[in-house]
């Protein structure tokens, strides 16, 4: 078969840099096809975590016998194995690979910057120097003018012969390829599919919003279902919880707030890391949960030190001031009343339970020991001095989707009736079944978007060899 290139690569974010390096690595003639002006997408938006087990740096920092099989078993416990476990042990084991190839390329993860990503304990989320727009940065150099590039063009169909996938239509132009790889990102940016695919986000109406790039349209659902594509994943993705003052990242809320559900009761350590909190709020009633907090609390307002940091670098905002607090009271952002009996009227949070909540953790900042949830906070704050306040919390700022084209370990896109369709391989957002409910830690997604970006990179390259993979 004549083609124009060996593989195109549909979306140049870090996912499509990553499949785009691999297949030129491969000695294969690239085409990078992407509806943004720069290269890069949500990937230069984002800190560039990267979560591995079992990298160089890891053993730097003194940690010793930490493996992608003990990683791939937290991660599958965690998600209840609802995900596709060959895909996910896959993902484990080549993440610090991936690690080791962007060393290779020049970015720089700190020894001291390594951290427990997630909830079990273990130091395993690697971040690198200049964040998400350095890993961007080392590909793009890498590849240097070794890959073609056509930007602010949209891909809206795949060229289908036969069965085989052999290349795309933009712009009424045709070309062909003997494999195209899909790295279109998500639909985090598409009201309609976020409504369809992930009804846990768009349920909150208004609130919701998405961090990424306005491009994220969901375009691989599209292309995938010309050509036969299973999908897989609903429903799931990244959120954040959010009070709904203003559409601004704030990504960790402080230790000080006091969260409780519609019944007035708390169900969860407030410190919870971010990526199982928004999970926990979506299961109380409504889908939401009240942050309360006294005059006092207020008037001496301040997020955590974490937080400062990143404000301090321009990475995220704060709404936890007491003027910005006083504001958002003024605007009925922020619900406020005399008392505790009449602030829980005012929510529809249910007075006897929460009187007796407040009365408890107040005993419980006392002692300085939460013997309900064990949280471990510096910055105890009881309930005591009215006007009290009550924040509106809900899972509706969206990192990212997991709904997907089926892949299997090899990256290679599955049909309906489970097989692999020729010519056709995803990576990054848009492959399914990678991600789940729970999102395992920071650097989850960058590890996704490194390891499933070469692998479909690497083999769409080697199809042109050989009839179909």
């Amino acid at each position: 078969m004549t083609t124009d290139y060996d593989v195109i690569v549909v979306g140049g974010g870090g996912s499509g840099l990553a499949a785009a390096y691999a297949a030129v690595e491969e000695g294969a003639r690239v085409l990078i096809v992407d509806a943004g002006d720069r290269l890069g997408g949500s990937t230069n938006l984002s800190g560039g975590h990267v979560y591995a087990a079992g990298t160089s740096v890891q053993r730097a920092a003194g940690v010793e016998g930490d493996k992608p099989e003990d990683a791939f078993n937290y991660v599958m416990m965690l998600n209840q194995y609802r995900l596709e476990p060959a895909v996910v042990r896959r993902l484990c084991e080549d993440a610090p690979a991936a690690v080791e190839w962007l060393i290779g390329l020049g970015v720089q993860f700190p020894v001291d910057q390594l951290y427990a990503a997630g909830v079990d304990g273990n130091l395993r989320g690697h971040v690198p120097v200049g964040a998400g727009a350095a890993i961007v940065a080392a590909l793009e150099g890498a590849i240097g003018g070794r890959a073609d590039v056509a930007l602010r063009t949209r891909v809206r169909e795949l060229l289908i012969e036969e069965g085989r996938v052999c290349g795309i239509r933009a712009d009424g132009v045709t070309l062909r390829a003997a494999a195209v790889v899909v790295t279109t990102g998500g639909f985090g940016a598409n009201p309609e599919l976020l409504a369809r695919h992930y009804p846990d986000a768009a349920m909150h109406g208004d609130w919701t919003w998405y961090i990424g790039m306005p491009h994220s349209q969901g375009d691989h659902l599209e292309l995938g279902a010309a050509a036969g594509a299973d999908v897989t994943g609903h429903n799931r993705g990244l959120l954040l919880a959010t009070p709904g003052f203003r559409k601004e990242l704030e990504v960790y809320l402080p230790s000080w707030l006091v969260y409780v559900n519609r019944d007035g009761r708390r169900f969860v350590d407030e410190t919870m890391e971010y990526n199982i909190m928004a999970g926990v709020i979506r299961e109380q009633t409504g889908g939401e949960c009240f942050a309360i907090f006294d005059e006092s609390a207020r008037a001496a307002a301040q997020p955590d030190p974490d937080t400062m940091e990143l404000v301090r670098a321009g990475r995220a905002t704060t709404s936890w001031l007491p003027e910005a607090l006083a504001e958002f009271a003024q605007t009925k952002k922020l619900m406020t009343a005399p008392t505790l009996e009449a602030l829980a009227r005012l929510t529809g949070i249910r007075w006897p339970a929460l009187q007796t909540t407040v009365e408890t953790y107040n005993g419980f900042c006392e002692e300085g020991v939460d013997a309900a949830f064990g949280k471990q906070s510096a910055d105890w704050k009881p309930i005591l001095t009215g006007p009290f306040y009550a924040a509106r919390m809900r899972p509706a700022i969206v990192c990212f989707t997991s709904t997907g084209l089926r892949i299997d370990a090899e990256a290679r896109v599955h049909d309906k009736a489970d097989l692999p369709i020729p010519g056709l391989f995803a990576a990054g957002e848009s492959a399914g079944g990678v991600l789940g409910d729970r999102i395992f830690g920071g650097g989850s997604s960058m590890s996704n978007v490194l390891v499933y970006g070469r692998i479909a990179g690497r083999n769409a390259a080697r199809a042109r060899m050989v009839n179909a993979l």
